[in-house]
């Protein structure tokens, strides 16, 4: 660095001091970016590095990039300036002053070095009407957010300007918004009352049920509350044993209110269609492949031609064919003979109620359901169960697992038998020794077993089918589909335990349904048993996988239908992970977001782990145990024990020990400041910085070969960083790293996980708390994606915004005391040490639920009736 004092002058001169800053938020302190000269005084100095577009301008790594800042004396006397001082950078140093423009990239050697530059610049005075130019530069070395603080000393005043400068590399540079966001407008919506039919798809299930579903259409007067923005009184008063049916009714009433609205949202304008053969139109729908809208065969959508009057028919289209972001559909004929595809459209979708009515009829045959299933708490008659020894058929069972079977075969009825535990504790494991145990020696037992999703179902069949312990015979077995289920989507080596027709999944008849002695399916899907008049009690057994991730009425969909009070019905889940996903913000918080499995908890028999009625699996089979300590802490009392085989972890490759800055220790924090950002009309945000530094990290990871892209998997709150993160892949041929929400891998494991956690400003932190979105002040988020890895985690964020979250702050200073930190500077140390947000005191330690059965009747807490956020719907990881 040069000196220039010599052309200042020298009449006096000071020392400054030089402070140092860590970050600085420009969203939430606007004064840093919003100076208004004219309030300052008599010397007007302007703002280097103006903002576009409300955000910091980018700039390349390793380019020099200059801006003038000037300072005009508008008096008509000298001002002494005693000294203008880069007070601070972050980075440190990457910010220079200087009186001469900065020499361009191709400048010549004499100009290079006749250029000088420093951090301070000494006194002068500015005469009257004198306008002084100093430059500020900066050469960014790395990635991220730069920021420098400069003060200016006039007379006897101080004044400061506060720059801010994004660096880019040519991966971040790539994803840079090309489009300004902008709140996209509410489209107005018209009621149809009527509209020209459409051609129905062909019947998918044979000649009719034996039981239809009916329509339980919404009432008016729920409608009428819940337009008023007030809660239902039924729903208020909370749930009692008199009132079970109609407060889920109710809590559905207002759940099914709002998925309307959402596919409102959804609606398109002035759209084209193309002819697709002789017999279909197709639309493209953007966001189709991940369910934005979900649409199924057999949905249909209204269409019409824009401006014209009320008096044209709207037309109601079907869809025959789902594909990507396509969906093939067939209209009246008339329709289809007046198309040209150069013919521009509105389209309406239609909310398809079939799901929703069978969470109406789940919670209505409830009225008929054995109260030991749900009220347990108020029956004051102990259980105990008796057990016999039985010789493991699985491998590798452990004394908890082992115990848990005992209990399960010798249960005779209600109430529920749990199984419960953290991630990676053999839950699934158990379920399927359990289940070939009593195929094996009962030779009367009749077994259902439901997961939430077609894959939690599909991997079960798959455990049930490898057991080389017993053979389960083809005929044995069969896996019930949805008709709506794609035919592509099921594994080849399953589909001769289905049913279908033309690649068209179907309900056998109950001829054929009463001979299997397992059948495998998802919550809702069991749906059809009851439609084709499987009575209650032909099933022994029935098994509810991942309970935790559904909501009661859908747990209840096989319970309430299939039971009777000898049925022996077992729920495996853990009430710290993911939850159902509700739409609904009053729906959720008034109960409707409380799973069957987390209700049960309430019961003291449940709460106290008496073993009649519950067990509880500490030894985990996933994650490295320094992995595993933290979530254990935080979640499960410090319980859980580390079982997986070392030798299995690839914590000693030389792949994993070149990114770790302490290679004893497997997490690994990479602190960056970023930008958080959303372009056009998607509410969604991303943060191109931090796809740049997954990458980075992936590189590295699969440079050397001994780790593949399958044994990857990136974890991010949201659909944009999602969308951006799989774009920079694709560009570098990497197509078999999974990129996904966490509700997209739980239940999933990666020998290595990365976390972008994206949000880099703290004004946004309270909508997302109270929209709970992103992973802040979501303990079951977090839970769920720092145990999704086997040999390492890395998280890639903002160490000032992951400061504020309680759990979050203590895997960042965690790693920091592990020596296992990399990036920007830390933020101040603090001890968040709240125990009343922790759930590792007394109460969380039980879930939570202790003595809250006593407290079921108790009105339910006041909660403002949220007004809905459509379009901010979409930051939400309430999406697969």
């Amino acid at each position: 660095m040069g000196t220039l004092g010599d052309k200042w002058g020298e009449e006096f001169s000071v020392i400054k001091e030089k402070g140092e800053i860590s970050y600085i938020d420009y969203e939430d302190d606007k004064s840093v970016c919003s100076y208004n000269p004219l309030e300052e005084g008599p010397v007007i100095i302007s703002v280097p590095f103006p903002f576009v577009n409300g955000k910091p301008q980018s700039v390349f790594v390793g380019e020099t990039v200059a801006d003038a800042i000037t300072l005009r004396n508008t008096t008509d006397e000298s001002i002494d300036l005693w000294a203008v001082n880069i007070y601070a950078s972050n980075p440190e140093n990457s910010f220079t002053l200087s009186l001469m423009e900065p020499p361009s990239a191709n400048a010549d050697i004499q100009a290079l070095q006749e250029f000088l530059e420093a951090f301070t610049l000494d006194d002068r005075m500015l005469h009257p009407d004198d306008t002084l130019t100093v430059w500020l530069s900066c050469k960014p070395k790395e990635i991220g957010l730069h920021t420098t603080v400069v003060h200016f000393d006039v007379g006897n005043e101080r004044i400061e300007r506060v720059s801010f400068l994004l660096a880019d590399d040519k991966i971040s540079q790539s994803l840079v918004s090309r489009k300004p966001y902008s709140r996209d407008r509410k489209k107005r919506h018209e009621v149809v009352d009527s509209y020209v039919p459409g051609s129905r798809p062909s019947r998918t299930q044979g000649p009719g049920f034996r039981n239809w579903i009916p329509r339980y259409d919404v009432p008016s007067e729920v409608r009428d509350v819940v337009g008023r923005r007030e809660i239902p009184s039924v729903v208020r008063e909370g749930l009692k044993r008199d009132t079970y049916v109609h407060y889920f009714m109710t809590l559905l009433n207002v759940e099914e209110i709002q998925l309307e609205e959402d596919m409102r949202a959804y609606d398109m304008e002035r759209v084209a269609m193309k002819r697709k053969g002789n017999q279909f139109l197709s639309l493209e729908v953007p966001g189709l492949a991940e369910r934005r809208p979900s649409l199924v065969h057999g949905d249909y959508i209204l269409a019409k031609m824009p401006y014209e009057p009320d008096s044209v028919s709207t037309y109601q289209g079907y869809i025959h064919h789902v594909e990507a972001d396509e969906v093939y559909l067939k209209f009246a004929p008339e329709f289809h003979l007046n198309h040209r595809d150069n013919n521009m459209y509105n389209v309406q979708f239609t909310y398809n109620r079939i799901n929703m009515r069978r969470l109406y009829q789940a919670i209505d045959a409830a009225e008929n359901l054995a109260k030991e299933f749900l009220f347990p708490y108020e029956f004051s008659e102990k259980r105990h169960i008796k057990t016999t020894p039985l010789v493991p058929i699985t491998q590798n069972m452990n004394e908890e697992q082992m115990r848990s079977v005992q209990m399960i075969l010798g249960c005779r009825g209600a109430p529920p038998y749990l199984v419960h535990g953290p991630p990676g504790t053999g839950k699934t494991q158990t379920l399927v020794e359990a289940i070939l145990q009593l195929y094996t020696t009962g030779k009367n037992t009749r077994i259902l077993v439901c997961a939430p999703s077609n894959s939690a179902a599909d991997h079960i069949l798959d455990k049930l089918l490898s057991e080389e312990g017993v053979e389960v015979r083809d005929n044995d077995v069969f896996r019930l589909n949805a008709s709506t289920r794609q035919y592509e989507d099921i594994k080849p080596d399953h589909l001769q335990y289905c049913f279908f027709d033309e690649q068209i999944f179907k309900c056998p008849p109950r001829s054929a349904l009463v001979r299997y002695r397992i059948v495998v399916s998802t919550y809702t899907s069991t749906s059809l048993l009851y439609a084709e008049d499987i009575k209650r009690g032909h099933f022994s057994h029935i098994f509810l996988d991942e309970a935790g991730q559904a909501s009661e009425p859908e747990t209840l969909i096989p319970v309430s239908n299939l039971c009777l009070r000898k049925t022996v019905v077992v729920l495996a889940g853990d009430p710290m992970q993911l939850g159902p996903v509700i739409y609904s913000k009053e729906a959720d918080i008034y109960g409707l977001g409380k799973s069957y499995l987390e209700r049960l908890f309430e019961c003291k028999y449940y709460s106290t782990g008496d073993e009649n009625y519950v067990t509880k699996l500490l030894r985990n089979y996933r994650c490295h145990p320094d992995i595993l300590h933290l979530p254990s802490t935080l979640f499960y009392g410090g319980e859980l024990i580390a079982c997986k085989d070392e030798k299995s972890f690839l914590t000693d490759t030389e792949d994993i020990l070149k990114v770790l800055p302490n290679r004893e220790y497997p997490v690994l924090f990479f602190g960056i400041q970023g930008c958080d950002e959303r372009e056009g009309n998607n509410p969604s945000w991303f943060n191109r910085i931090e796809v740049s530094k997954v990458v980075e990290i992936i590189k590295k990871l699969t440079a050397g070969g001994s780790l593949s892209e399958e044994n990857i998997g990136v974890i991010t709150p949201y659909r944009q960083q999602v969308t951006k993160i799989r774009r920079a892949l694709e560009s570098l041929n990497m197509l078999d790293i999974k990129v996904g929400s966490v509700e997209q891998f739980q239940g999933q494991e990666k020998q290595v996980i990365i976390v972008s956690t994206v949000r880099s400003t703290i004004k946004h932190n309270e909508f997302d708390r109270t929209y709970c979105l992103g992973f802040l002040s979501n303990p079951r988020r977090f839970n769920v994606a720092v145990t999704r890895a086997i040999s390492l985690l890395v998280i890639i964020g903002n160490p000032h915004i992951i400061n504020q979250d309680v759990y979050w702050s203590k895997l960042l200073w965690q790693c920091v005391d592990k020596d296992s930190y990399q990036g920007c500077p830390l933020p101040e140390r603090q001890d968040p040490t709240d125990e009343d947000n922790l759930c590792n005191n007394e109460e969380e330690q039980n879930y939570g639920f202790e003595g809250a059965a006593a407290g079921q009747n108790q009105e339910q807490p006041e909660v403002e009736f949220l007004t809905p956020v459509v379009d901010e719907a979409e930051w939400s990881d309430g999406w697969k």
